[in-house]
């Protein structure tokens, strides 16, 4: 089975940029999604893959965040998007196996094939984490400051040219599954 892997602040919806730098949003109010979203997602549904939310919400171990805050966001997204799955790391240490850029997250289901896998992410924690699973990674380029210092296998700038290159690639690169 293959999946898409995306990560959810930056892909998903709009994160809370502070001098160049992304932050989760910290209320309902503020999560917004962004709106070419659902229907990059229905098309990669129809397309044959899962569509699985890996994202690090360290606040909530840090303090800065509540857990249910952060379940009323997927909560949200689970109502206007196609998704199977999200996986959540809510560590703030280096000691879990599921903290991004570590690939724990993607590789909880032995039943998705990571080498046919793609991960969708627009932070070097998000394409290394895919890097180590196996998957191809695709950066979606929201001009941070920090950049990416990690190579991905493909830069776009919104998740609906994620999905239309994914497409294509898969029309290109047919797996027996």
């Amino acid at each position: 089975m293959r999946a898409v892997f995306l990560d959810r602040d930056g892909v998903l919806n709009r994160p809370i940029v502070r001098s160049g730098r992304p932050y989760p949003p910290e209320t309902l109010e503020q999560f917004e999604i962004y709106p070419d979203a659902c229907a990059a997602l229905t098309s990669l549904r129809r397309a044959g893959f899962r569509l699985i939310v890996v994202t690090n919400q360290p606040d909530v171990a840090r303090g800065s965040q509540t857990r249910h805050r952060v379940e009323a966001m997927h909560a949200r997204l689970r109502e206007t998007l196609p998704l199977d799955e999200i996986r959540v790391c809510y560590h703030d240490d280096g000691e879990c196996q599921c903290r991004k850029p570590l690939p724990g997250l993607l590789l909880a289901d032995s039943t998705i094939d990571a080498s046919g896998s793609f991960m969708v992410g627009d932070r070097w924690r998000d394409i290394e984490a895919g890097r180590n699973a196996g998957c191809t990674t695709i950066f979606v380029d929201r001009g941070y400051e920090e950049g990416c210092t990690v190579q991905p296998d493909v830069t776009v700038c919104s998740v609906a040219e994620a999905a239309a290159w994914i497409r294509d690639y898969a029309k290109t690169r047919q797996r027996p599954y």
